[in-house]
């Protein structure tokens, strides 16, 4: 028997996560952004969304990318708050389908967790890592 080969393009999961984010009012006043824009800081609201590897399952025509969710607020509290309402979310779009994907599952896999940031020294960020389990057709 013969895998699958995987789609000659994955969905953009960063964009579908960002879609996500962004539709739920929770996270109205934050960005939510797959790269900060140039003058930021790390001190105001936003949630910052990366794949950081996953893997494809052939057989079963699903990606399963493992989501960072870097968050930040103007204060320690803030930014625990906005992490959780971004958490919630994300965990919330399992059985939903976007376009012709389908969530079929969301587990979290760390966090969220206090985080130093070390690139912008003033900043509040807790940061958490999902394994978002996606049905590619």
């Amino acid at each position: 028997m013969t895998t699958p080969t995987p789609p000659s393009a994955f969905p953009d999961v960063e964009a579908l996560v960002v879609d996500i984010l962004e539709a739920d009012s929770a996270l109205s006043t934050a960005l939510v952004a797959v790269e900060p824009p140039a003058n930021f800081d790390g001190t105001t609201a936003a949630v910052l969304v990366n794949r950081r590897g996953g893997a494809w399952i052939g057989e079963l025509h699903v990606d399963q990318p493992l989501i960072e969710l870097e968050v930040y607020g103007p204060t320690k509290q803030a930014a625990h708050v906005l992490a959780n309402s971004a958490r919630r979310a994300l965990l919330a779009a399992a059985g939903n389908r976007y376009g012709t994907n389908l969530i079929t599952e969301v587990e979290e896999q760390d966090g969220p967790r206090w985080l130093p940031d070390y690139l912008y020294s003033a900043a509040n960020r807790y940061v958490g890592v999902l394994k978002v389990f996606l049905d590619v057709h």
